[in-house]
C-alpha cells in the first residue's frame, strides 16, 4: 500500500519547544516548571525525569529533557490544588463523568481525604485518623491475602523497598505492579533465557552498533530522548530498521534542540533507514524467517552456540519445519524482503535488538521476546560491545521497583535474604499479579485495595468491571500526586493520601534526603527534588509507608520504620544487605555523579539459568496465530447477524474482520492525558479509529465516517477455559488516516481498554493483549447510530 506522510516535518525541533512552553503555561506552572526543567536529569542535585526510563548520557548537558518530560514536569509542578475546596464544589458522581484530561488538570492532591458517602464527596481527614482506619481494616481481614497492594513505576527505590517489606511483613505477596502490564514478557522470558530479565546493553553500545533492529516502538512519542542516540548511531554508519505495523512519522527525521545550528538552519538528522510494516502480531513469524534463513545458510555463530547455549537442536528442528508460506502469512512480509534483512543480520558484527510494548503486549508476547533473544544468541550478539538486548521501558523506575522486590512471584533468594536481614518469616506463596488480582477483585475475593501511585482500573483491561468492583471493598487506599479515575469508585472506606512529587524537596528531621532510580539499562542514579512542596500537608512515600507499617504491625515489628523514613541512608543500608548487587550502596551512589551500573551476568557471558547456559526457546504459538484468528473468527454484529471469513472477499462490505491495536498519543503519558493534540498523527481528538486510506477506499468509506468497533467474547484465551465474557463494543469512533498495515486499525489507549479482557493474555507472563485483538467494524450514521451500508 502507498506511503502517506501524515506529518511531513522532523521530530522535535521548534514544534516541540513551542508545545513544551504552551504546556507549562497550560498547567500554570511556568516558573516552577521552568526551574524543574533545568534540574531534570542533572548530575548534581538534580532529579531523574519521570517521563521515561531512557538512560542519561554520561556527557553533561545544561538542559537534558525532552518534550514528553516537560509535559510530565508541568503536570507535577502545577500549583492549582485538588483540595477540600475543590471537592466541596464537585461530588464524586459528577467527577466520574469527567474526562481523563479534565481530571489531570484538576490540580495537585494537597491534603489527606476520605470519602463521605452521605455527601458523595471527599472530605478532609487527619493523617492520624487515616492511619487508624487503615490499621483497623487490615487487622480485621481473615487473611492478609484478602488485600492487594499495587505499585506504579513512579515510586523510587527506597520507598519501594519499604513498601514490599511492609506488605511481606503483613503476610502476603500480593504485589502487582505496572510491569505486569508493559514489559512482563521481557522480565519472564529474558530471565529464563539469559538469567536476568533486563537489558544486556549500555548506552555506549548504541555508539558502536552496526545494525539496530527496532521492534514495536514509537520513541518520538514515548521516549523522545532515544531519538538523539539513534540519529547519532546512524551518523556513525549504523543501519537502523524499524519493524512496526505503523509508519510513525516521528521516526523519519530528527531536529535536535541540542544543536542550535540545526534549529536555526532547519536541518535535521536521519533516524531510520527503513520501515518494515509488519502485520499486527506478526513479529514471531518475521523473526522465524530471519532465523530460518540464517541457520539454513550457515550464517550463525556456531562457536558461541556450542560454548554458551542450550536448546539449539530443538529450535533448529522447529525452524526447519516452518514453511515460507506460513512465515509470509504470519508476518505479512514477502520472503524476499525477509531474506534481505537476514543478510544484513548475517553481515553485522554488532547488532542491537530494541523493543517496546508493541512486542510484549500480545497473547504471543512471550514468544516475541523469546525469538528476539533466539536471534541474538544465534549470532553471538550477547556479551560483546555494540550488541545485545535492549528492552525500552516506559516509566522511569518500573525496573527499579521490580529490583527492590515489588514482585508477586518473588525469587526464593529474595525471600531468604529478607528473612535473614529482618529475622522474621516471609510469605512463600505467589501472590496476585495485575490480571489475577483484577479477577479476584471482580469476584469479590478482595476486601482491601491499595495503590502506590498509578491508575490501576484505567490501565488494566476491563476498566468498567474493575471500577465497579472497587465499590464493593471494605477499604481502598490511594497514594498519589494527582486525581485519577480509579479514585472515583469508592468502597465502604476510601482514602486519598497525597505524597511529594519527584520535583519537590524531601526534608526530614535528619535533613534533606535523596532517593535513587534504576533506568532501563541497569544504571542506578540519584534523584533529588529542589522545589518547595505545593502543600505543607504532603508526606514522602517513605514516610507514608513507615506510618502505615507502624500502625498496622504495631508492637510485633522490630523494624525501625521511622528511622528509615527519616534517613534514606538507613534504607540503603538495608537494601545493601538484602538485594543482590547493591553491596556498599551508600558509598557507590555517592562515588560518581551518575551513580553506578548494576552487574549484569549475561553481559559478561555468565548465565544464571537453570542449565547454566543461555537458553534457546521454541515458540508456544503457531506463527500464523493472528492470521488464523482473523480467518476463522465468527462474530456477532450489533444487529445480531453472523459474519465470518466470507466477508473478507466482499469487495464493498460495511463490516469486516480487522486486527486492532492500542496506541498512545503524543499528548499523553501512560494514562495521563495532557491534551488532545497528537502532532505526528495530525489529530486533535481521541475518539478516533486509525485506518490506512487505501483500505477506506476499498471499503467505500472515507475519512470522518463514524464506525462501531465490536469484539466477541474470547474463545481461545491463553490460560482460562471458563470465560464468561460478553461481546464488547466501542464507539462510534471517527475514521482517521494513518499509514498502518493492511487489515489493521488502531485506537487510543486507555479509551479502548474495555475491548480487552482479563482472560486474553500471554501464558507465562500473563500480560494482557493490548496490542492485538480481532474486531469487526461497522460504519454507522453518526446521528442515529444505525448501520449505514455502503
Amino acid at each position: 500500500m502507498r506511503k502517506i506522510p501524515v506529518y511531513s516535518h522532523p521530530a522535535a525541533g521548534w514544534p516541540a519547544l513551542i508545545s513544551s512552553t504552551r504546556k507549562l503555561m497550560d498547567y500554570k506552572a511556568f516558573l516552577r516548571g521552568s526551574v524543574s526543567v533545568l534540574k531534570s536529569n542533572q548530575p548534581k542535585g538534580g532529579f531523574d525525569c519521570p517521563g521515561c526510563a531512557w538512560p542519561d548520557h554520561k556527557s553533561h548537558k545544561s538542559i537534558d529533557v525532552c518534550e514528553n518530560g516537560i509535559k510530565v514536569i508541568a503536570s507535577e509542578t502545577m500549583t492549582t490544588k485538588a483540595d477540600a475546596q475543590f471537592f466541596a464544589r464537585h461530588t464524586v458522581s459528577e467527577l466520574q463523568g469527567w474526562s481523563g484530561y479534565e481530571l489531570e488538570h484538576s490540580g495537585r492532591l494537597s491534603e489527606p481525604l476520605a470519602y463521605d458517602a452521605t455527601q458523595d464527596r471527599y472530605v478532609p481527614i487527619s493523617w492520624e485518623a487515616a492511619y487508624r482506619r487503615i490499621a483497623e481494616q487490615l487487622q480485621q481481614l481473615d487473611t492478609p491475602d484478602e488485600a492487594l497492594f499495587y505499585t506504579s513505576g513512579r515510586v523510587t527505590n527506597e520507598p519501594a523497598f519499604m513498601y514490599q517489606l511492609f506488605v511481606r511483613c503483613f503476610g502476603t505477596n500480593n504485589l502487582p505492579d505496572c510491569s505486569n502490564m508493559c514489559h512482563e514478557p521481557t522480565s519472564v522470558v529474558l530471565g529464563r533465557q539469559l538469567g536476568v530479565g533486563k537489558a544486556t546493553v549500555m548506552l555506549e553500545d548504541f555508539e558502536q552498533a552496526k545494525l539496530i533492529l527496532m521492534f514495536g516502538q514509537n520513541p518520538a512519542t514515548n521516549h523522545p530522548r532515544m531519538l538523539e542516540m539513534l540519529a547519532h548511531a546512524q551518523s556513525q554508519g549504523c543501519r537502523i530498521i524499524s519493524i512496526n505495523p505503523m509508519r510513525e512519522q516521528g521516526l523519519t527525521a530528527f531536529r535536535n534542540p541540542q544543536k542550535p545550528t540545526h534549529m536555526a538552519a532547519g536541518q535535521s538528522d536521519n533516524v531510520v533507514n527503513e520501515v518494515i510494516q509488519i502485520q499486527i502480531g506478526g513479529d514471531t513469524a518475521l523473526l522465524t524467517g530471519l532465523a530460518k534463513w540464517l541457520i539454513e545458510n550457515d550464517k550463525i555463530d556456531n562457536d558461541f552456540i556450542a560454548t554458551h547455549t542450550s536448546g539449539f537442536e530443538p529450535l533448529k528442528q522447529w525452524l526447519i519445519e516452518q514453511s515460507w508460506t506460513d512465515i509470509e502469512q504470519g508476518s505479512g512480509i514477502a520472503q524476499a524482503d525477509i531474506v534481505e534483512i537476514a543478510k544484513l543480520v548475517a553481515e553485522s558484527p554488532a547488532t542491537i535488538c530494541t523493543w517496546g510494548m508493541g512486542i510484549t503486549q500480545h497473547v504471543q508476547g512471550d514468544d516475541n521476546v523469546a525469538m528476539i533473544t533466539n536471534l541474538l544468541l544465534l549470532m553471538g550478539m550477547i556479551g560483546i560491545d555494540g550488541a545485545g538486548a535492549s528492552p525500552v521501558r516506559g516509566h522511569s523506575n518500573v525496573q527499579g521497583d521490580r529490583t527492590m522486590g515489588i514482585h508477586e512471584r518473588p525469587a526464593q533468594s529474595l525471600l531468604d535474604n529478607l528473612e535473614r536481614v529482618f529475622e522474621r518469616p516471609m510469605p512463600q506463596e505467589d501472590g496476585f499479579d495485575v490480571v489475577s488480582g483484577a479477577k479476584a477483585l471482580i469476584a469479590g475475593k478482595l476486601k482491601v485495595f491499595m495503590a502506590m501511585g498509578g491508575n490501576y482500573a484505567v490501565a488494566a483491561p476491563d476498566t468498567s468491571a474493575i471500577q465497579q468492583a472497587l465499590t464493593t471493598t471494605q477499604l481502598n487506599i490511594f497514594v498519589g500526586t494527582k486525581l485519577n479515575e480509579t479514585m472515583l469508585y469508592p468502597g465502604a472506606n476510601n482514602l486519598i493520601l497525597p505524597c511529594l512529587g519527584r520535583t519537590e524537596r524531601t526534608v526530614t528531621a535528619k535533613g534533606e534526603q535523596f532517593a535513587t532510580i534504576e533506568d532501563s539499562m541497569c544504571q542506578i542514579v540519584p534523584t533529588q527534588g529542589s522545589l518547595k512542596p505545593v502543600s505543607d500537608r504532603l508526606k514522602s512515600e517513605a514516610q507514608i509507608v513507615a506510618d502505615i507499617a507502624t500502625h498496622v504491625l504495631a508492637a510485633e515489628s522490630s523494624i525501625p520504620w521511622q528511622a528509615m523514613s527519616e534517613d534514606f541512608d538507613v534504607i540503603r543500608d538495608y537494601i545493601a544487605q538484602a538485594i543482590d548487587g547493591f553491596e556498599d550502596f551508600n558509598e557507590r551512589i555517592r562515588a560518581t555523579e551518575r551513580g553506578f551500573h548494576l552487574y549484569h551476568p549475561a553481559r559478561h557471558r555468565v548465565w544464571n539459568t537453570d542449565s547454566g547456559k543461555a537458553q534457546f526457546e521454541v515458540p508456544q504459538y503457531p506463527i500464523t496465530y493472528v492470521a488464523a484468528q482473523m480467518a476463522n473468527m465468527t462474530l456477532n454484529t450489533r444487529d445480531g447477524t453472523k459474519q465470518n471469513d466470507q466477508i473478507k472477499s466482499d469487495p464493498n462490505p460495511h463490516q469486516k474482520v480487522w486486527q486492532l491495536t492500542s496506541v498512545r498519543s503524543h499528548d499523553q503519558f501512560n494514562t495521563m492525558i495532557f491534551g488532545y493534540q497528537d502532532r505526528y498523527r495530525q489529530t486533535d481528538r481521541r475518539d478516533v479509529l486509525f485506518m490506512h486510506p487505501d483500505e477506506m477506499s476499498r471499503l467505500g468509506w472515507q475519512k470522518g465516517d463514524s464506525v462501531m468497533v465490536s469484539r466477541q467474547a474470547s474463545t481461545n484465551s491463553a490460560n482460562d477455559t471458563d470465560s464468561t465474557e460478553q461481546p464488547r463494543t466501542l464507539g462510534p469512533l471517527i475514521l482517521t488516516e494513518m499509514d498502518i498495515a493492511s487489515n489493521a486499525v488502531a485506537a487510543y489507549y486507555p479509551e479502548c481498554n474495555d475491548l480487552f479482557d482479563l482472560d486474553t493474555h500471554a501464558p507465562d507472563s500473563h500480560i494482557p493483549a493490548y496490542k492485538s485483538t480481532t474486531v469487526v467494524l461497522e460504519r454507522v450514521d453518526a446521528n442515529t447510530g444505525m448501520a449505514d451500508p455502503a
